[in-house]
């Protein structure tokens, strides 16, 4: 395993809160060169004052492809390559499908999956010239749906099924995918639910576990990303142990 990131330049989206924040912050202080990318250019800001290396603050909205492009291409100006793209930014609006907004459908399509993928794809050419690494990150609600969650976990499912097609596309040219399914992490996501019982849900679960900290999901990023080049980490599901599914 690599001590350091030592002069990787890595792109974390939706960094300005969470498991993006945490995830930049662990990758500078593990030596690479950071952008972080999302729309509260305010906190990314304050963020990239508290990092131990350089830190490129992008206005970024992964739901409009031309805000995804133009980030990417300041990225690789600024810094001369790409190496480690980390897909965080997403939202979480649960509830029912009877007498949903769907709205909040098309805001968690666009955000969760589709910008995943405009971010791969204005990525990806840089990518495979540095050989780098892709980490998507997904949710335990990509393998296990569940009522009150079908359009998030529809994303989340989406997100792992692109993943792996990615990664047989890219893995023998030298792109390494992984991507990451954390289980109920204390972050701001809950806080953005709309409906009052997926709210209410959110927060009977947070008081039942000892729920994950945004800095252990952060871990399990650079732990995939400082593998040897031949050694590729797939696919990562952390739940808080007290979390049964």
């Amino acid at each position: 395993m690599r001590t350091t990131l030592d002069p990787k330049v890595a792109l974390v989206t939706g960094a300005s809160s969470g498991i993006g924040r945490a995830t930049a912050l662990a990758l500078s202080k593990a030596g690479a060169t950071v952008a972080v990318g999302g729309r509260r250019t305010e906190r990314l800001t304050a963020l990239a004052q508290e990092a131990p290396g350089e830190m490129l603050v992008l206005d970024m909205d992964v739901s409009d492809p031309e805000s995804v492009r133009k980030a990417v291409d300041t990225t690789v100006e600024r810094f001369g390559t790409l190496d480690i793209v980390v897909n965080n930014a997403g939202v979480m609006l649960t509830g029912p499908v009877l007498g949903a907004d769907p709205t909040e459908w098309t805001r968690m399509v666009e955000t969760n999956l589709l910008g995943s993928m405009y971010t791969v794809h204005s990525a990806l050419p840089h990518l495979l010239r540095s050989h780098g690494t892709v980490v998507q990150i997904s949710s335990t609600s990509g393998r296990v749906s569940s009522v009150g969650a079908a359009v998030y976990s529809a994303t989340k499912f989406g997100i792992n099924a692109f993943t792996e097609a990615l990664r047989q596309e890219v893995t023998e040219q030298g792109v390494r995918v992984v991507v990451v399914e954390p289980g109920f992490v204390s972050t701001e996501l809950a806080d953005h639910i709309t409906d009052p019982a997926g709210r209410a849900v959110a927060k009977s679960m947070a008081e039942s576990m000892r729920t994950l900290q945004p800095e252990d999901i952060a871990a399990a990023v650079v732990y995939a990303v400082t593998q040897p080049d031949h050694v590729a980490v797939n696919e990562i599901l952390v739940r808080p142990t007290d979390q049964s599914r």
